[in-house]
C-alpha cells in the first residue's frame, strides 16, 4: 500500500488511521532528501537485529504481565514490520499491503476447515498445521525434513525445533530413557575432552542431548531455561539481601549456606 499523498505524518490522530499515519511516518523518515540520516541509511540486515530485540521486549512484557508495556513494546515491534516493508517498497519488492494480504493468504489457507468449510476428519490443531506447513515447504523445493528451520533463531529454540523435525519422520526415542542415557553419555564425553575443539564439540552434543530430554519430559526447553533463570536470580538476590554488602567476602561455604537459607524459606 503506497502512502496516498493527502496522508501527512504529523496530521492528528483521530484523522487517519494508525496503520496509515505510522506508513507516512516511515516514509517520510526514509525520504533521502528530507528524512532523517540514520533511517535513510539503514538496511534489512542493519536493522534486523532491532526486531529481534523488540520481539523479546514484547515477550518481556507478556512475561512481567504489564498491558502498558506491552502495548508499547507491540508497537515498537510494528514499527520494524513497516520499516522492513518500506525498504521493500523502495526496491520495488512488495510493500505493507502485501506483507498484510501474505499472512492473510497464508491463515486463511492453513485453516481450510473454517474459511473453506472443508472438513477436518477429527485432526487436532497441530495435526492440520504442521500437515499444511509441510506442504508449504515441499511446494517451495524443500528436500529434507529440517528445510525451513531458520539459521537465525535462539540456539536453544533451534535445536528443538530440528529435533521436533526429525521426530516427525520417525527419527525420535519412543521414551525418556533413551534421551537420559544419552545426557549421561555426554557428561563423561565432554569430561574425557583433551582440547578445546574436543570441549566445544561434546559440550555442543551435551546441550543438544539435554533439550531433546527436556523436549521428551513434554516441557519447552526455552520455557525451562527462562524459569530457572528466573528462580537463579530470585535466589541469588535473596542471598545479597541476606549478606548485604559482605556478600561478595564470604567464602564459598558462607555462601551456599545462604543459598540453602533462601531455598528453605521458598518452600
Amino acid at each position: 500500500m503506497r502512502v496516498s499523498p493527502e496522508v501527512s505524518p504529523a496530521m492528528d490522530a483521530a484523522a487517519v488511521s494508525g496503520i496509515a499515519r505510522l506508513l507516512a511516518i516511515m516514509a517520510r523518515l526514509r525520504d533521502p532528501a528530507t528524512g532523517c540520516e540514520w533511517d535513510v541509511a539503514q538496511n534489512f540486515q542493519t536493522i534486523a537485529p532491532y526486531t529481534i530485540e523488540e520481539a523479546y521486549e514484547v515477550a518481556d512484557a507478556i512475561e512481567r504481565d504489564d498491558l502498558a508495556a506491552l502495548c508499547e513494546e507491540l508497537g515498537d515491534l510494528l514499527l520494524q514490520v513497516v520499516f522492513h516493508a518500506r525498504m521493500a517498497e523502495e526496491l520495488g519488492a512488495f510493500d505493507f499491503d502485501g506483507v498484510a494480504h501474505a499472512i492473510s493468504n497464508k491463515m486463511t489457507e492453513r485453516h481450510p476447515h473454517i474459511f473453506d468449510n472443508a472438513a477436518d476428519h477429527g485432526q487436532s490443531r497441530e495435526v492440520r498445521w504442521e500437515a499444511q506447513k509441510a506442504a508449504e515447504r515441499e511446494a517451495k523445493g524443500a528436500m529434507s525434513a529440517l528445510d525451513g528451520v531458520a539459521l537465525a533463531l535462539p540456539a536453544l529454540m533451534r535445536a528443538e525445533k530440528l529435533q521436533k523435525r526429525a521426530a516427525r519422520v520417525g527419527f525420535d526415542w519412543p521414551d525418556t530413557e533413551g534421551p537420559r542415557a544419552k545426557v549421561i553419555e555426554e557428561i563423561g564425553e565432554l569430561a574425557a575432552a583433551t582440547n578445546a575443539a574436543e570441549r566445544l564439540d561434546e559440550a555442543g552434543d551435551l546441550l543438544f542431548a539435554a533439550v531433546n530430554l527436556v523436549r521428551r519430559y513434554g516441557i519447552a526447553p526455552e520455557d525451562a531455561l527462562r524459569h530457572g533463570n528466573a528462580k537463579f536470580e530470585r535466589r541469588f538476590r535473596g542471598m545479597e539481601a541476606l549478606a548485604g554488602s559482605d556478600f561478595p567476602s564470604l567464602s564459598l561455604e558462607a555462601q551456599e549456606a545462604l543459598w540453602q537459607q533462601v531455598k528453605a524459606a521458598e518452600r
